[in-house]
């Protein structure tokens, strides 16, 4: 899980870290909401923490642009004042979890992050014979087979980033390289939007590079990788050509716990 802490009293801040500390969350705090603004656009969040009173951009300005970049993230406001939902944007009232009045109760801080941990939805992968990812056992459809290939790619790199120029090698060996570029960026547009509409926000999409972000990520490639067990039998994303050469590694596991 990872949440964004914005709020420019240093206290506010120190507080906070001490609740959260024993918790598996990915954190970032911030007492510049500018800042935090250009972080947010860079880095896919599942939720903030934002103090409504502060400079430059004020928590409720924050926030429409939160929901701008992420549709669905979870928006918990902290404050000293008297606010409540009815002081909300219709916008904004539909992401918010509650509010968090200071100081601190530590039982409703820690209510907000199990809230956010249940909402957080889990992206499940399957790699061995095709390529299909599942939402609550329900088909993630794509609405292209590059960006579906695209986004098997980037799984398929465990966590490294993936370049531009890497995945216009692998995808489009054949097309000059200006087409190439134009249908590399038309696959990255759709998985962006993919990922928006079933609420996975896995991937930093940098110029001319994707990270992944494998927190809310199960993958059974990954599992077999690292342990070994799984349902692989000789048959890994049969329908692109460039997955020949994970087969080496794969079948070399395979004869491994067959002699064990």
């Amino acid at each position: 899980m990872k949440i964004l802490v914005v709020d420019d009293e240093v206290i506010s801040l120190q507080s906070f870290l001490s609740e959260i500390i024993e918790f598996d969350v990915d954190y970032k705090f911030f007492k510049d909401s500018l800042l935090a603004l250009e972080y947010m656009k860079k880095n896919p969040l599942d939720a903030i923490f934002v103090d409504i009173g502060m400079p430059n951009i004020n928590g409720l300005e924050f926030a429409d642009r939160a929901i701008e970049l992420y549709p669905d993230i979870s928006i918990v406001f902290i404050t000293g004042m008297n606010v409540t939902m009815n002081d909300l944007t219709k916008t904004v009232k539909k992401n918010t979890l509650g509010f968090l009045y200071k100081p601190y109760n530590a039982n409703q801080l820690l209510e907000y992050i199990h809230m956010i941990q249940k909402k957080t939805p889990e992206l499940t992968i399957k790699m061995f014979d095709s390529f299909d990812c599942f939402i609550d056992d329900k088909v993630v459809l794509f609405s292209s087979s590059k960006s579906k290939e695209l986004f098997a790619l980037l799984i398929t790199y465990n966590g490294k980033s993936l370049t531009m120029s890497e995945a216009i090698t692998l995808l489009w060996p054949s097309s000059d390289i200006e087409k190439a570029k134009i249908l590399y960026r038309n696959a990255v547009f759709r998985l962006r939007r993919t990922l928006s509409e079933i609420g996975v926000n896995c991937v930093t999409f940098k110029r001319a590079m994707l990270t992944l972000d494998k927190t809310h990520i199960r993958c059974d490639y990954w599992d077999y990788l690292k342990t070994g067990e799984g349902a692989y039998h000789g048959e890994f994303l049969k329908s692109y050509d460039w997955s020949i050469d994970y087969l080496g590694e794969l079948d070399a596991i395979l004869e491994k716990k067959k002699n064990s």
